[in-house]
């Protein structure tokens, strides 16, 4: 039974204020879509003929080969640093695969040119060790040496990047671009200079800038312009760091991602986001959206706290969305094996006085690639899903999860794992997909899912109850979600706020007159979404949501 939670500000606002016609979250025209996280060459080998299993010099430098390094067990699980096949017609042709499980959009990994060999420096890879790169390839795509040209893994015949994206526009898909701005691939520590590594090329193929095996504090960028694109302080590992001063990196960088974008690219997001200043988002968003009006776009700054990394969304910084750290981790709190209660997701929502510019504009997810998969049962990702579609935010899920893929294992033991055609065909018959289907295409379909303001009713123990509210534009629609994330089915009823009328099952389509109260059975782990399609009249719900529109 959900209990009585009327706010006595709410009260007051109902005999004091005027309520506003227009209720909304977001008017962000990408807050509509999911999407799904792809690490390409980890997804599906859709084109053996690009594997280049002989790079590297497989043969005769085995320590330098790309092609399937694996690694020693972790957990029992077997990672692998090495390129698996993945590539754009593998992913095209699981295209219709991605929308029917409910996702707009697709968010690939990096697309530009990547070392040729394996790399010998850096510090040896171990079952928890982060940014330890010792014989790992640029599988991954985040170690750029050429951002204008094509890594030759990924396109196939007839199938270059602009006719990916087309593809995926073809099957109902955006194109999600995952971009680097502060830095290029391991860069020293190399027992011999190895080509590509620390080196930049530039679109006609020439050399701007070259590491030549140094460590930072050695390379001399006032007399040696090949160094000028780099800090001279260490940052991340031992990737070559770039400057953020130089006006010359910024424009590498803009014109190579002008380039990708004309291709068909509807959003970005930018990795490892806090490790350039604002003032360099702010020029370089500046520099897109002059081309790209409105473009979308979305950092990954890795802080769990919201006032480290909310920043970066404010105008005056780029207008540069975020990740929604604060909220992964409350994820996996509540969905994962702690099993904690609803109650720990009302500080992560940051409904009201939150310092990001709009919250509903983050993109929401609880695991990814740099990252231990959620480790949960299988009623936990459904779980996650029923609360992830349906709560403020753009939702981001990382491939495999649909299955339970690879649970809780971090990057060396199988986060990274090749999942394949298989598994895909696979996935159907999986009650994490099939449930996951149910609620991201109900949420496909909805303005108030997508873009919504939310008001909360309660949050406690295993359930969950709370409004989404959309009113704008002739446009009418509230939606009544409520979660079950118990082992038992839970008869729960509303009446705060509730809105008399007639309601109907955003599952069933069956309708019912609705006064004072509404109540619904929720299955164990279940969900279930109420609309009601007409303009608000209850005074004290306008008065509500006009005094949250003020924040």
């Amino acid at each position: 039974m959900i209990r009585s939670l009327a706010l006595a500000s709410g009260l007051v606002l109902a005999g004091s204020a005027i309520a506003s016609d227009e209720y909304y979250g977001t008017l962000e025209p990408f807050a509509q879509e999911a999407v799904y996280f792809v690490m390409t060459d980890r997804f599906v080998n859709g084109d053996p003929a690009n594997d280049h299993r002989d790079q590297g010099g497989a043969r005769s430098h085995p320590e330098l080969r790309t092609f399937d390094i694996p690694l020693s067990p972790c957990d029992g699980q077997v990672g692998n640093i090495g390129y698996l096949g993945g590539d754009f017609r593998g992913l095209l042709d699981n295209a219709a695969y991605i929308h029917d499980l409910g996702f707009t959009a697709v968010w690939l990994t990096p697309i530009v040119d990547n070392p040729d060999e394996a790399f010998t420096g850096g510090d040896k890879v171990t079952c928890d060790g982060f940014l330890t790169d010792r014989g790992k390839t640029g599988f991954h795509g985040y170690w750029g040496v050429n951002f204008y040209r094509l890594d030759e893994h990924l396109p196939s015949e007839g199938l270059d990047f602009g006719g990916l994206t087309a593809g995926l526009r073809a099957h109902g898909l955006k194109t999600v671009l995952d971009i680097v701005g502060n830095h290029g691939s391991p860069a020293w520590t190399m027992p011999v200079a190895q080509p590509q590594f620390g080196q930049l090329f530039d679109g006609n193929g020439t050399l701007v800038a070259d590491h030549q095996n140094l460590p930072p504090g050695k390379l001399d960028p006032a007399r040696n312009p090949l160094h000028a694109f780099y800090n001279t302080q260490p940052d991340l590992a031992q990737l070559s760091d770039l400057d953020a001063d130089n006006p010359a990196v910024m424009d590498y960088l803009v014109g190579a991602y002008l380039q990708w974008i004309g291709q068909g690219v509807d959003a970005l997001r930018i990795d490892t986001i806090r490790h350039q200043p604002l003032s360099f988002w702010k020029a370089f968003s500046d520099r897109i959206r002059a081309e790209h009006p409105g473009m979308y776009m979305f950092g990954e700054a890795f802080d769990y706290d919201a006032a480290k990394i909310a920043p970066f969304t404010l105008a005056e910084n780029g207008g540069i969305s975020v990740l929604d750290f604060p909220m992964k981790q409350a994820m996996d709190e509540v969905f994962g094996r702690k099993g904690a209660g609803f109650e720990r997701m009302a500080p992560a929502l940051q409904l009201e006085h939150a310092p990001y510019a709009n919250v509903y504009d983050l993109a929401t997810f609880y695991d990814n690639h740099d990252m231990r998969r959620l480790d949960a049962d299988d009623a936990g990702f459904i779980d996650a899903h029923n609360w992830l579609f349906t709560v403020r935010g753009i939702p981001v899920v990382y491939y495999g999860s649909e299955t339970g893929f690879m649970r809780g294992q971090a990057e060396h033991g199988g986060n990274r794992s090749y999942f394949g055609q298989a598994r895909v065909d696979a996935a159907p018959s999986s009650d994490i997909h099939r449930n996951l289907k149910r609620i991201a295409s109900l949420r496909r379909e909805s303005p108030a899912l997508q873009r919504g303001l939310q008001l909360d009713v309660e949050l406690s123990g295993d359930v969950a109850a709370f409004y989404r509210v959309y009113q704008r534009g002739g446009v009418n629609q509230t939606a009544l979600v409520l979660l079950n994330k118990g082992d038992r089915p839970q008869s729960m009823a509303v009446s705060d706020y509730l809105q008399p009328g007639r309601w109907r099952d955003g599952f069933s389509g069956a309708t019912q007159e609705v006064r004072r109260q509404l109540r619904a059975e929720v299955p164990a782990h279940g969900v279930r979404v109420f609309f009601f399609d007409q303009p608000l009249t209850r005074p004290d719900l306008r008065a509500r949501l006009s005094g949250v529109m003020a924040h």
